[in-house]
């Protein structure tokens, strides 16, 4: 019976490092790999397998178009280090109510809503509605068609005046109501249509459109003597 139980051992142990030959676990490389593959999949996707609790999922979400939300809230608060935190803040928030996502608009509609609708409560709280550094001004405009032929013709004087400019512009955006500047931005910057902002704003086109509108006259009134 002992040399039998041995010899069953024997075998077990051997059918076992055979399955175990036949089906290795999974290597490190394959799991980066999966990792990896999930860049190719649509928010959709993506939305749906972070719900089933996979956060890799929405990691790949948050750098899809965390960069966007950050130009849009830099621009609505003039200030990179309070748009770097409320980035970072909306994005926690649509973490943690991800479940409550049904997909009746799509996921960057519904994060970018998280986003502005935090960004607007935030410059409601701050009293100091000049916080910025007039030093810290956007460099997007350093791509601009217009700009770049403007540059090849730059003067000392003119330099000076296009600062002053900048400088100006950005005042006069902090100057508008949040909704207005919000509007503004998404419209103008980041070149949003009337339907997507509405859909942010949970407004109609209309009232997008005379937000906008309002908004454009406030701006040149207050640019005036430079345009």
């Amino acid at each position: 019976m002992t040399a039998f139980m041995k010899l069953s051992d024997k075998f077990k142990f051997g059918a076992a490092a055979k399955h175990a030959a036949d089906h290795p676990p999974a290597s490190a490389s394959h799991l980066v790999e999966q990792t990896v593959d999930l860049h190719h999949e649509d928010d959709e996707t993506l939305v749906a397998k972070t719900q089933r609790g996979e956060k890799e999922a929405f990691d790949i979400l948050a750098e899809r178009y965390k960069e966007r939300l950050y130009a849009t809230i830099y621009h609505m608060t003039s200030n990179h280090e309070d748009a770097n935190d409320l980035v970072q803040d909306a994005l926690i928030k649509a973490y943690k109510s991800i479940g409550s996502f049904k997909s009746q608009s799509s996921f960057y509609t519904w994060v970018y809503r998280i986003a502005v609708n935090r960004t607007i409560n935030f410059l409601k709280r701050r009293k100091n509605r000049n916080h910025y550094s007039l030093d810290d001004i956007d460099g997007n405009i350093q791509t601009d068609p217009d700009f770049v032929e403007l540059m090849s013709h730059m003067t000392p004087r003119r330099e000076v005046e296009l600062n002053e400019l900048q400088e100006k512009l950005n005042e006069a955006l902090q100057k508008l109501s949040e909704p207005h500047r919000a509007v503004v931005i998404m419209h103008d910057v980041q070149g949003m249509t009337h339907a997507d902002i509405a859909k942010v704003m949970k407004c109609s086109e209309g009232t997008v459109r005379s937000r906008l509108f309002y908004a454009r006259q406030q701006l040149q009134a207050y640019l005036g003597e430079y345009l």
